[in-house]
C-alpha cells in the first residue's frame, strides 16, 4: 500500500508543479524536455546493473518502451491542443476518464475479479472523476473539435495500459529510463527545430522546474508499477484507487493553495470518490 500512496503523492506533485509553471511563466515545452532527461537519468541511477545498449535493444520490452516514448510526447501535445480548443475541463475529463481502459484490460486480459460491488465502485469512480473535473461556469463536456478529446481519452488509456503490460517485473528502472530517454530525444529534436526556425531561446529557469518535474514524474511511474506488482492487488483496483484519489486531492489542493473555486458538484464528486474507493478496496 505504501507504493500506491507514494505514486498518488508523486502524481499530485505533477499537478502542483504545472500550476507553478503557469504562476512563474515557465516555458512548458522546455521544462517538459528537461523533465524527460532528468527522469531518464533517474532511471539509470536506480538501475543496479550495467547499461548495455545491445541488451536494451534486444529486450522483449524494448519496442513497447519505444512506442511509449513516442506516445508520451504525442499525447502531451494532444492534451495541450485539447485544453486550447476545447477547454481545460474537457482535457481533464478526457484524460482522467481514460482510466476505464486499463481497468477493462485488467478484467478481460488478466482475468481479474469482477462482481456487482466492484462494478458499482468503478462506475461511481468514473462519475466522481467527471464531477470533480467540472470547472465553474463550464459544465459542457462535448464541444467543437471532438476528435481531440477522443484522441486524448484513448491515448491516455493506452499509455496507462501499456506501461503496466510491458514493464518487466525485475527491471522497472531501466524500462522507465528507456521510455523517458526516447521521449527526451524526440523532445530535443522538436526544441532544436523551434530554436532554428522560430528563433526560440532557451530559458534558464526551465532547468530547475524541469528537473523537479522529472524527479516527481519518474517517481509517479516507478511507484505505480511497484504498486501494480504487489501480491493481492489487482490492476483494476490499483488504477481506480490511484486515479480517483489523485483527482480528489488535486481538487482540494487547488482550493487550499491556489484559491480555486470548488463548486457543489466538485464536492459531491469528492464524496462519491471516497465511496467508490471503499467499494473497490473492500471487494
Amino acid at each position: 500500500m505504501i507504493y500506491l500512496l507514494l505514486s498518488i503523492l508523486s502524481s499530485t506533485g505533477i499537478f502542483v508543479l504545472f500550476k507553478l509553471y503557469s504562476k512563474h511563466k515557465v516555458n512548458t515545452l522546455q521544462a517538459i524536455i528537461v523533465n524527460y532527461i532528468t527522469a531518464c537519468i533517474a532511471g539509470l541511477f536506480f538501475y543496479d546493473g550495467k547499461v548495455i545498449i545491445s541488451q536494451i535493444l534486444g529486450a522483449s520490452w524494448f519496442y513497447g518502451a519505444l512506442g511509449l516514448g513516442f506516445l508520451f510526447i504525442a499525447i502531451f501535445n494532444v492534451m495541450a491542443l485539447t485544453a486550447q480548443k476545447n477547454g481545460l475541463s474537457v482535457a481533464s475529463v478526457a484524460s482522467k476518464m481514460s482510466v476505464i481502459i486499463p481497468i477493462l484490460f485488467g478484467i478481460y486480459v488478466y482475468n481479474e475479479s469482477i462482481g456487482t460491488q466492484k462494478i458499482i465502485g468503478i462506475v461511481l469512480a468514473l462519475f466522481a472523476v467527471y464531477l470533480t473535473s467540472i470547472k465553474p461556469k463550464d459544465n459542457t463536456v462535448l464541444k467543437p473539435s471532438i476528435f481531440l478529446p477522443v484522441m486524448l481519452f484513448f491515448g491516455s488509456g493506452i499509455i496507462d495500459t501499456s506501461v503496466n503490460h510491458f514493464a518487466p517485473d525485475d527491471n522497472i528502472p531501466l524500462f522507465s529510463a528507456t521510455i523517458f530517454g526516447v521521449a527526451a530525444t524526440i523532445g530535443l529534436v522538436i526544441l532544436s527545430y523551434k530554436a532554428i526556425k522560430e528563433k526560440n531561446r532557451f530559458e534558464l529557469k526551465s532547468i530547475p522546474f524541469g528537473i523537479t518535474l522529472g524527479i516527481v514524474n519518474y517517481a509517479s511511474i516507478y511507484f505505480l508499477l511497484k504498486a501494480l506488482r504487489v501480491d493481492g492487488y489487482e490492476s483494476s483496483t490499483v488504477f481506480t484507487i490511484n486515479n480517483v484519489i489523485i483527482v480528489a486531492i488535486s481538487t482540494l489542493i487547488g482550493l487550499l493553495f491556489f484559491k480555486e473555486h470548488i463548486s457543489n458538484k466538485n464536492w459531491i464528486g469528492i464524496v462519491i470518490a471516497i465511496v467508490s474507493i471503499v467499494l473497490v478496496t473492500l471487494t
